[in-house]
Parts: structure tokens; C-alpha cells; sequence
């Protein structure tokens, strides 16, 4: 089984719930994620796993929040290619750049040459039930594109 590591920041907690439910998707899977706030992990991390999910809410007109600003440099110096990847966050659409926070993460991960086999899902405010279920087979999906060796997105 793959080894995955989901990555988020989270200010009122609407990415946090995010994360806990792709996690819980994951491990219906029966794989492992390690699940860390980007506050308490390095980017060079991202280099030991065969999958990798960063999660982040949209910050001001379509900024990255802060917490992930010295990541997203270290990420520069990475070479991801090879693993795969998606991105997901939280984001409110009443301003001009909805969810802008999980393209500039997908970006990123480009960059650094990692795979995006998934489309990065964006979700207004507080999840929903039903926003919850789509975060969970979010992660199912992950495990089962990271698993088989998918074609990038």
C-alpha cells in the first residue's frame, strides 16, 4: 500500500474538517495517511511519500495563508516527480478569487514535478453532509489513483 501524507492549514477549522474527512476516506480504503497541520511539518517530508495532499483555505483576494508561505519555498528546491498528488480548501465565493489558494498548491506541486490525478475540490465554508461525503471519496479515489499508477490529471 502507498504511503501518503495530507498536509492542510486550517484558520477556522473548514479546512481542518476537510482534512479529517478526505482522512477518513483514505483509511476506508484500508491505507494509512499521516495527517499534519502544515504549522508542525517541512516540505522536504513531501519527498518520502508515493502520495501527497495539501490542503489550504484562500486568504484575503486569493492568497495563500501565511502558514504556508515558507512551505511553499522549500517546495521549490523538491523533486516530486514521480508521486502523485491532489489539493483541496476551503473558500468563501463571495470574493473575486474563489478557492484561489488550491490552484496556487496544485502550481506548486507541478513545479516540483509530482503527478495531479485528481481536479482540486474546493468547498464553500463549512462543510456540508454532503460536502463531507464528496471529501471522503476524495480520498478513496486518492488511494485507489496513487495505488494503480493513474495517468495525472
Amino acid at each position: 500500500m502507498a504511503d501518503i501524507v495530507l498536509i492542510y492549514a486550517s484558520l477556522t477549522g473548514n479546512t481542518e474538517e476537510m482534512a479529517d474527512a478526505i482522512a477518513s476516506g483514505i483509511r476506508s480504503e484500508g491505507a494509512s495517511v499521516a495527517v499534519k497541520s502544515v504549522l508542525d511539518a517541512s516540505a522536504s517530508e513531501l519527498e518520502r511519500y508515493d502520495g501527497v495532499l495539501l490542503g489550504a483555505y484562500t486568504w484575503g483576494d486569493g492568497e495563500l495563508p501565511d502558514e504556508f508561505l515558507d512551505f511553499c519555498d522549500e517546495m521549490a528546491d523538491l523533486k516530486l516527480t514521480g508521486r502523485k498528488a491532489a489539493v483541496f480548501g476551503s473558500g468563501d465565493s463571495s470574493y473575486p478569487a474563489y478557492g484561489a489558494a488550491v490552484d496556487l498548491l496544485a502550481d506548486r506541486l507541478k513545479m516540483s514535478g509530482a503527478d495531479i490525478v485528481l481536479p482540486g475540490l474546493k468547498i464553500e465554508l463549512s462543510p456540508s453532509a454532503a460536502d463531507a461525503e464528496a471529501c471522503r471519496r476524495f480520498g478513496s479515489a486518492f488511494v485507489r489513483l496513487v495505488g494503480n499508477g493513474a495517468a495525472p490529471f
